[in-house]
């Protein structure tokens, strides 16, 4: 399993944390005092984040993780 770097961890749950700030349905039970940022935190945890890392490296290919 490839690990993600601290880098693609914060764009990860800062781009759902977005999506879940403009109306997105959170994919784990939420309580009331959830902000988007901590739901997105638990959908990374869990597995369950709906988004995809590309990585681009100098010889031209792509590696592609789902997170």
């Amino acid at each position: 399993m490839v690990q993600i770097t601290r880098f693609e961890r914060a764009r990860l749950v800062t781009a759902r944390a977005l999506q879940l700030s403009f109306g997105a349905p959170p994919l784990i039970n939420a309580s009331a005092d959830s902000t988007a940022y901590t739901l997105a935190l638990q959908e990374l945890e869990k597995g369950v984040l709906p988004l995809t890392v590309m990585r681009h490296y100098p010889d031209g290919s792509v590696e592609k993780i789902v997170v």
